[in-house]
């Protein structure tokens, strides 16, 4: 085998291109735990701007920044009290606007999130309905139910909370007495809009204006499968949780109504009224056939692909997944989006680091079995050097490319995740997945901000995880992540196609374009092609491809066979 250089410049981003969402690479912040600009302990917008720099030698094509809208912060922000205004813990409009020029003139494009299922229980039209007359118009915003029984004491029907829990909360009345009901999917403090109601479609289409007028480049749209409900919410006595199917042939009642996608289209229309090509990415969380039904052409740009998440690393089912999401999306001419990590689930990097299945969301606490984190991020950058060699577009998350793992020795005490305290103290929650990133190696929070009372503590190995000690390390996780992203751009890897090449069970190995790609799933290495010259590999690469590891090289005679 030939090694290719070492050292790759890298490639700038394109200032226009109008279908650049169907191979982007796009970097999820949490703008939490991103970076601090102000010493408070939690970052914010201004943090984010000082350090584009980073995102700009990763090489990534847009930002999706996760919610900084005013929130009581019962959901990690996910409970908004205010679309349509910047949170003042992350900054200003003005700190925003800022952030979003100077990432533009980086060539990084800008996405934001919108929550449209649920809003804080401290959003005024809530509190309106809650002063409200049952029946009244500021009720008909959200689902309000009388009760079930004599004295309406049982909830309207049996939905479960997402968190644990019944998804129905009672109001109580000025003179202290019961009264209706409200459904909540998620936290009593996330009242679901009632998106039959015209007020509700015209307000959010005035969000989405909002934000698009300021130049934003796309959404990333939180929940948006369950915005519609079933005609008089009937019982659903089934699980909700993952990737939702039907049963017996029946959708539930709360996910992926056919309703949606009228929503759908018409956030399109405003959206392709606009100058240059603005995004919708969906996150629902649906099996991949019937995921693509929200990214036909009038819909949705985008849907990220859980299924893929999910999968085991099993070679078998990693291609099952992979052909089967392909197919599903090139049936409707739409982009297979890949995703490995995000704020609601175990960091990858761990998740690979158990022998078998994990809870995404129920989080690891001391006392719990813990990951092999030298297996895990093994694992993790061979699967991702595996991903973003894929066509379509990817998404990674923020401290993925320094090898983060999942905090998982947090004290249960400093838990925010509201289903430590719905489940009764059984799921610890997705908190190890949000603890601020790690940008020195010294400092009192390493580098995230100028006090050590952050709002979820770091554990002190992460110290070792630093992006400055990364920076010029060229086997660092980070200088990996900056190669694949270099040599995805250079080859093209976002466009396709991809062709399976014969290979033993336990390895996974395609072309795309002129790229080769192998990744060994098993305990013993096995041989590369001698003519193959090296681009990038997960782990050391000599003649032989070790197990837990990914390979991309080129070479005549690597490309014979394939299927």
């Amino acid at each position: 085998m030939t090694t290719a250089e070492t050292s790759t410049p890298p490639v700038p981003v394109p200032a226009a291109d109008a279908d650049w969402w169907r191979t982007a690479v796009i970097y999820q912040v949490y703008p939490r735990s991103f970076a601090d600009s102000d010493g408070d302990g939690t970052g914010d917008l201004p943090g984010i701007t000082s350090r584009l720099g980073h995102l700009a030698d990763l090489g990534v094509d847009a930002l999706w920044l996760s919610p900084f809208y005013p929130s009581p912060q019962c959901d990690g922000g996910y409970d908004v009290a205010d679309y349509r205004a910047v949170d003042p813990r992350y900054g200003t409009l003005d700190d925003f606007d800022t952030l979003l020029a100077q990432a533009h003139d980086r060539g990084i494009r800008l996405i934001v999130d919108l929550v449209p299922n649920h809003c804080s229980a401290e959003h005024p039209a809530f509190r309106a309905a809650l002063s409200a007359a049952p029946g009244s118009a500021e009720r008909a915003l959200f689902h309000f139910q009388d009760g079930r029984g004599p004295d309406g004491s049982l909830p309207p029907n049996d939905w479960t909370s997402m968190f644990e829990g019944p998804a129905w909360t009672r109001t109580v009345g000025p003179d202290g007495r019961p009264g209706q009901w409200y459904l909540h999917l998620f936290d009593p403090g996330q009242p679901d809009w009632n998106w039959d109601s015209p007020a509700v479609r015209a307000d959010f289409e005035r969000t989405l204006a909002f934000w698009l007028d300021r130049g934003v480049d796309g959404f990333r749209v939180d929940v948006c499968d369950a915005c519609v409900k079933a005609p008089g919410l009937p019982d659903w006595p089934h699980p909700t949780h993952g990737v939702v199917e039907p049963v017996d042939g029946v959708m539930p009642p709360m996910w992926d109504q056919d309703g949606i996608h009228d929503i759908f289209r018409s956030w399109r229309r405003l959206l392709d009224s606009y100058e240059g090509q603005r995004i919708l990415c969906a996150e629902a969380w649906l099996p991949p056939e019937r995921a693509a039904r929200i990214v036909r052409a009038d819909e949705m740009h985008q849907a990220f692909n859980f299924r893929f998440l999910e999968t085991l690393w099993r070679p078998g089912d990693l291609r099952e997944v992979i052909d089967t999401s392909l197919a599903a999306n090139s049936a409707v001419g739409a982009p297979t989006t890949w995703v490995l990590s995000n704020h609601d689930v175990m960091r990858h990097t761990s998740r690979f680091g158990y022998d078998g299945p994990v809870a995404l969301e129920h989080g690891v606490g001391v006392g719990d079995p813990q990951p092999d984190r030298a297996l895990g991020l093994r694992r993790a950058r061979a699967a991702t050097a595996l991903m973003l060699a894929l066509p379509g577009s990817a998404y990674l998350y923020q401290g993925e490319e320094l090898g983060l793992p999942e905090a998982t020795d947090l004290p249960d005490d400093v838990r925010q995740d509201p289903v430590w305290e719905r489940s009764g103290h059984r799921i610890r929650g997705r908190d190890g997945c949000r603890v601020p990133l790690p940008w020195t190696a010294d400092g009192p929070a390493l580098g995230f901000s100028t006090t050590a009372d952050t709002w979820l503590p770091q554990p002190a190995s992460y110290a070792s995880y630093a992006a400055a000690g990364q920076r010029n390390d060229p086997a660092s996780t980070l200088s990996l992540y900056r190669r694949l992203l270099t040599l995805r751009r250079r080859h093209r890897l976002g466009e396709g196609p991809l062709r399976w090449q014969e290979s033993p069970g336990h390895v996974l190995h395609f072309a795309n374009g002129c790229v080769q790609v192998m990744t060994n799933f098993g305990t013993e290495p096995v041989p590369l092609p001698p003519a193959a010259r090296l681009l990038a590999a997960s782990a050391t690469v000599t003649d032989t491809l070790p197990p837990d590891t990914t390979v991309w090289f080129t070479g005549r005679q690597a490309l014979s066979g394939g299927s």
